[in-house]
C-alpha cells in the first residue's frame, strides 16, 4: 500500500478506482459488478453534458449486446419516448432517428434531442434490424409524468379505434382540464386554494374503466396490438398521477418529488411485467439524473422526507439492482438561465475541496506526490509522519504541503504567520529554547507558561506558527514528537531571528 493511499478517505477510493483510458475494456470491471442484475440505473450529474451521455450509451450498448438487456427506460415522458420506441422497433412512421426524436418538444429539448441520443437511437434501430425475426426487440420507453395533455390525446386516439363510445366518455372526463388550457400549474394552484374543483375523480374513473375493459379490447379489434393497449393504459395512469402531481406541487416539494419518483418506479415495474409476457426475467437499463437513480436513504434528502427511484427499485428488486452515478470535477454543461429560455453553454464550478470529485481528480497524482514527500521527510520517518497528519489530509497535495512545512529547509511564514511570531517576541522563543529538552510537549508548555506568563492562545499560537508555518493542523504533541529536539531547536531559533 502506498503512503498516500493509507490516508483516509483516500485509501478506500484508491483501492476501488479504475482509470478510464479509452480502451474497449474500460468498463469490464463495471460489467463484472453488474453481473446478472436485472435493473441497472445509470445517472448523470447534469442533463446537458456530452461525456455523460456518450459513456452512458457505451455502457448501455454493452449491456444489450453482452447481457441481453431488453429495454431502455429514460427520464422522459411516456408518449414522446414511445415515438422513439416505435422507430427503433420498426413499427413507426418516422424515416430516421432525427424524425423519431421530434416528439421531444417540452423544455429542455436538448435533454433528448442531442447528437449522443441521436447516435444511440440510430444504433438501436440497426441492432434490432439485425436480430432474428423471432427475437424480442430492444425497446425505448419513458418514465416521467409531465405529458398530461399529450397522454390524454393518446388515450383518446386509442379508444376511438377500439371503442368510440368509451372515447366519448373519456373526452368528457378529460374536459375537466379545459378551462386551464396548457397551464397545469395554474390548475394545481387553483385546486389547492379551493378556487376550482379537482379532476381527480374523473381521471381515476377513466383509468379504472380502461383497466376493466382491457381484456375485452384485447379481443375486440385486431387493428391494435397488445403493445397499443399497454401504451394506452400507461398514458391513462400517467394522466391520473400527473393530475395529483400538479396539486402536490403546492403542498410541499417532498410531496411532489415523491409522487413523481413513485410514478417512475411504478412505470418501470409495469414495463417489466409487460415484457415478461415475451421473455423470462427481462432486464432494463434506466437513464435518469443522479438525484433519481441514487439511493435517497444515503443522502440528506432522506431526512427531509424524500425518496427516489433508486431507493424504490432497491427496495423492490433488492440484489437485482445496480446504481451507477456519474460526476465531474469541472467542465461545461448545456443549460438555460431560467425555465423555458434558450440553451447556453455554461461552465461548471470546480468541485468543493474534500469532495469525492476532488479526490478522484487527484488520484492520478498519487505517485508523483509520494516521491516528493519521500524526498522531504527524513529516512525512516514516513510512518510517523502519516500517524501525525492523517486526520488533516484530504488530498495528496495536503500531505505534500504538510511535509514541506514540517521538514522543509527553512521557516516559510506568510504575512499572517510572521505577525503571530513577531507579536510573540524574540524573548518568547529564546526562553522556549531553554525548555525543549523536555520530551513531553505538555511539560514543555507548562514550563514555558510559567516562565513567560503566557497562556492559552497567546502561548500555543506562536508555537504552532514557528513549528508548522500555519495556524491550524495536526495536534501539537504529535508535531513535537515528529520533529524531534534538534529540528524544534532550529525552528525556534529561526523564529527568534525573525523578530529582530
Amino acid at each position: 500500500m502506498s503512503v498516500l493511499t493509507s490516508l483516509d478517505p483516500i485509501q478506500s477510493l484508491h483501492e476501488s478506482a479504475h482509470t478510464l483510458t479509452g480502451a474497449p475494456a474500460d468498463f469490464d470491471p463495471l460489467l463484472a459488478q453488474i453481473g446478472d442484475a436485472r435493473y441497472v440505473l445509470i445517472g448523470e450529474a447534469s442533463h446537458g453534458t456530452h461525456e455523460f451521455y456518450r459513456i452512458r450509451a457505451t455502457i448501455t450498448k454493452r449491456l444489450i449486446l453482452e447481457k441481453g438487456f431488453a429495454a431502455v427506460a429514460v427520464e422522459a415522458d411516456w408518449p414522446d419516448a414511445h415515438r422513439v420506441h416505435r422507430y427503433v422497433t420498426g413499427t413507426g412512421d418516422d424515416s430516421d432517428a432525427a424524425d423519431a426524436l421530434q416528439g421531444f418538444l417540452r423544455f429542455p429539448q436538448w435533454m433528448w434531442r442531442n447528437a449522443d441520443v441521436l447516435d444511440f437511437v440510430g444504433w438501436l434501430r440497426a441492432h434490432n434490424d439485425g436480430l432474428p425475426a423471432s427475437a424480442p426487440q430492444v425497446g425505448f420507453h419513458g418514465l416521467d409524468l409531465y405529458s398530461l395533455h399529450t397522454s390524454i390525446d393518446a388515450v383518446l386516439r386509442y379508444l376511438r379505434v377500439v371503442d368510440p363510445e368509451a372515447a366519448q366518455r373519456a373526452a368528457e372526463r378529460y374536459a375537466c382540464f379545459d378551462s386551464f388550457g396548457t397551464d397545469l400549474q395554474a390548475y394545481g394552484h387553483a385546486t389547492t386554494l379551493g378556487l376550482s374543483p379537482s379532476c381527480e375523480r374523473e381521471v381515476v374513473a377513466q383509468l379504472l374503466e380502461l383497466r376493466r375493459s382491457a381484456a375485452e379490447y384485447a379481443q375486440r379489434d385486431h387493428r391494435v396490438t397488445p403493445d397499443d393497449l399497454f401504451f394506452a393504459e400507461q398514458n391513462a395512469r400517467l394522466v391520473a398521477n400527473a393530475e395529483e402531481y400538479y396539486r402536490a406541487m403546492f403542498r410541499s416539494y417532498a410531496s411532489s418529488w415523491n409522487l413523481r419518483d413513485r410514478h417512475m418506479a411504478e412505470t418501470l415495474g409495469a414495463l417489466a411485467a409487460h415484457l415478461e409476457s415475451r421473455m423470462p426475467a427481462p432486464k432494463v437499463v434506466v437513464w435518469a439524473h443522479n438525484s433519481h437513480i441514487g439511493d435517497a436513504r444515503a443522502t440528506e434528502r432522506h431526512r427531509a422526507g424524500e425518496l427516489n427511484l433508486g431507493q424504490l427499485i432497491r427496495e423492490w428488486a433488492g440484489a437485482d439492482t445496480r446504481l451507477v452515478g456519474f460526476s465531474t470535477y469541472e467542465g461545461t454543461v448545456t443549460a438555460a438561465s431560467n425555465w423555458d429560455e434558450p440553451a447556453e453553454r455554461k461552465r461548471v464550478r470546480p468541485a468543493l475541496p474534500g469532495s469525492y470529485e476532488a479526490l478522484c481528480r487527484w488520484l492520478s497524482t498519487f505517485e508523483i506526490d509520494e516521491r516528493l514527500i519521500e524526498q522531504i521527510v527524513p529516512p525512516g520517518g514516513l510512518q510517523a509522519f502519516i500517524h501525525a497528519v492523517r486526520d488533516n489530509v484530504v488530498l495528496p497535495t495536503d500531505a505534500f504541503r504538510l511535509a514541506d512545512e514540517l521538514f522543509g529547509a527553512r521557516l516559510k511564514p506568510n504575512q499572517e504567520i510572521r505577525k503571530i511570531i513577531v507579536d510573540a517576541g524574540e524573548t518568547f522563543f529564546t526562553t522556549a529554547l531553554e525548555y525543549i529538552a523536555q520530551a513531553d510537549f505538555r511539560a514543555f508548555c507548562q514550563s514555558l507558561s510559567t516562565a513567560t506568563g503566557k497562556k492559552g492562545k497567546s502561548l500555543f499560537m506562536p508555537l504552532r506558527a514557528a513549528l508548522t508555518s500555519d495556524t491550524h493542523g495536526p495536534e501539537m504533541d504529535k508535531i513535537w514528537r515528529l520533529l524531534g529536539e534538534e529540528r524544534v531547536r532550529q525552528r525556534f531559533k529561526a523564529a527568534a531571528a525573525l523578530c529582530k
